[in-house]
């Protein structure tokens, strides 16, 4: 697997077993949207509660909250100016300028 991730230009985000920092940004999202959106309202069936967290990640958390993991920035406007600066990913998902 490391030819690969060399061969492509790609690092790995797996850590070492019981390394706690490789799950930090996922276990934040995961805290924000708790705190920010779901312990505020009461869905009235699955479908409220999935189009609603849809529209939290979409539309707030992706396009306009600011994360200083991403310098400051959203992470979609990271995220178009990293494939500016980088090129871009084919269908492969292998990276190419």
């Amino acid at each position: 697997m490391s030819a690969f991730y060399d061969s492509s230009q790609l690092k790995s985000n797996m850590s070492h077993r019981d390394n706690c920092h490789n799950n930090a940004v996922a276990e934040s999202f995961f805290q924000l949207l708790k705190r920010e959106r779901i312990k505020k309202r009461i869905y009235k069936n699955k479908e409220e509660a999935k189009a609603d967290i849809f529209d939290y990640v979409e539309m707030f958390y992706n396009a306009k909250r600011r994360h200083s993991a991403c310098e400051g920035q959203s992470p979609a406007v990271y995220e178009s100016a990293w494939f500016m600066r980088h090129g871009t990913v084919q269908e492969t998902g292998v990276y190419s300028e």
